[in-house]
């Protein structure tokens, strides 16, 4: 009985821990891509969902590229490492499994030993891979050259430990 109710104890205080992280906001540094980069930088929550972000950062693209004006956020794709992220994942599931793309880490913020204030933790910290954020359409009439040539969809069964150049 004692056992039990520590245990859940236990589980809850981990679910409140967890909650707080999601919470926190990050800055994240994406660069809308048409065949040349435009970068732009917008704060999300670790806990909001890749569409969350996608859906944000239109709103901040739409006033700067026409072709984005009438484009819903299905239409859009965030490309990290050369991985195709899926809507549906969040920042935080990629934190807290460490989630590694072609090059490295997908998203590097040191949730533990972090000793800056976590407002400050950027994403682009130990590389500067900016993620790219491009319309469905542009990936298909180009995707047989670079960069959208290397660009695949993301498996978190897949280890990426090598840096490879094709």
């Amino acid at each position: 009985e004692e056992e039990n109710r520590l245990r859940e104890e236990l589980r809850q205080e981990w679910e409140r821990k967890q909650e707080k992280i999601k919470s926190e906001e990050i800055e994240i540094t994406f660069s809308y891509w048409d065949g040349s980069g435009h970068r732009r930088t917008v704060k999300m929550k670790k806990g909001n969902t890749i569409q969350q972000f996608l859906q944000k950062a239109l709103e901040i693209l739409r006033k700067d590229f026409s072709e984005l004006r009438s484009a819903g956020v299905e239409q859009l794709m965030y490309i990290k490492e050369d991985l195709i992220i899926p809507h549906h994942h969040s920042f935080y599931d990629f934190i807290v499994t460490k989630a590694r793309g072609k090059s490295g880490p997908l998203f590097n913020f040191d949730v533990h030993d972090d000793v800056r204030l976590l407002s400050d933790a950027t994403v682009e910290k130990d590389e500067s891979h900016a993620g790219k954020v491009v319309l469905r359409s542009w990936y298909e009439k180009n995707k047989h050259i670079f960069p959208a040539s290397r660009w695949e969809p993301y498996d978190p069964e897949k280890k990426w430990d090598k840096y490879t150049i094709r």
